[in-house]
This record gives C-alpha cells, structure tokens and sequence, in this order.
C-alpha cells in the first residue's frame, strides 16, 4: 500500500492510500480531517481515482477529482488538487520504493 497526505495551508489533512496494478490506480481510500456534504462525495472521488493510469499528473488527477464532485456537493478544508496531490506524492514514494 502506498501512502500520501497534503496539508492544505488554512484547511485540513487530506490523506490517499493507494495501490498499482499493470499501471493504473486500484483499492484507493481517501481519508483526512476534512468534511464534505453530503457524505456520499467521498465515494465519488475514491472512484475518480480507481483505475487513473499511475503516470497521470496532478493536472490530470484533479480533472477526474474535480469531475466527479456531485452537484451542488461541498468540500469544506480540502479540494480536488489537495487530493490530486496526497495521490500523486503517495505514487512518487512508490516510484522510489520500486
């Protein structure tokens, strides 16, 4: 399991653990100090990272964060680039474990 977190300056701990399988993202759990409405939210961004491909960069991990924020949903001390980021760092300490 590989792990990643990022302090959000003023806002909350956003934390990935992840996996990489035949180069794409599996078994994600985002996790942290931050809250979001409704609940359900953090399924949808758990998901938008199942099966990102492990090179995408914090660009590309934050559009499919970004994207998959339900409608009218809050993200109260995180947002989709601290979550980009927790994943990217928790796949760059993987690359030096490798």
């Amino acid at each position: 399991m590989l792990h990643g977190e990022r302090k959000t300056p003023g806002g909350k701990l956003a934390v990935v653990d992840l996996e990489v399988e035949d180069g794409r993202i599996t078994n994600v759990t985002v996790s942290g100090d931050f809250f979001l409405e409704p609940p359900e939210t953090l399924e949808a961004l758990t998901a938008a990272l199942e099966g990102a491909p492990a090179d995408a960069d914090d660009a590309e991990l934050t559009r499919r964060l970004a994207a998959a924020v339900p409608d009218g949903a809050e993200l109260i001390g995180v947002s989709p680039e601290a979550i980009a980021t927790a994943a990217r760092r928790a796949l760059d300490a993987g690359e030096g474990a490798a």
